[in-house]
């Protein structure tokens, strides 16, 4: 998350719709985000940390990949862009930023 905000100055400025991975990008600004739900990570690895503590190995335990992903959209960014989410789209959204 480095340069986060001159990323999404210079997308702005470049008048560029931007796709992010983390709800951050979007809540300074940018456009829309879909990615990990990072909440739901922690909470999953705090399962991980319960099994290694109770004797498990680490190398013994499976990788596991995401299962809930977020979908966040700026509403004022896509007005300051000239774009119009479709209805549908604003209704997948787990949160929408007016």
């Amino acid at each position: 998350m480095f340069h986060r905000e001159l990323i999404i100055s210079l997308a702005a400025r470049h008048r560029l719709p931007a796709v992010y991975y983390r709800r951050v990008f979007v809540a300074d600004g940018g456009l829309i985000s879909y990615g990990a739900d990072i909440t739901d990570q922690y909470r999953r690895a705090a399962g991980y940390v319960d099994r290694i503590l109770k004797g498990e190995k680490p190398a013994d335990l499976p990788v596991q990949a995401p299962t809930k992903y977020e979908l966040v959209i700026n509403l004022k960014t896509a007005k300051a862009l000239g774009l119009q989410p479709p209805e549908k789209l604003l209704a997948l959204a787990n949160e929408v930023i007016e």
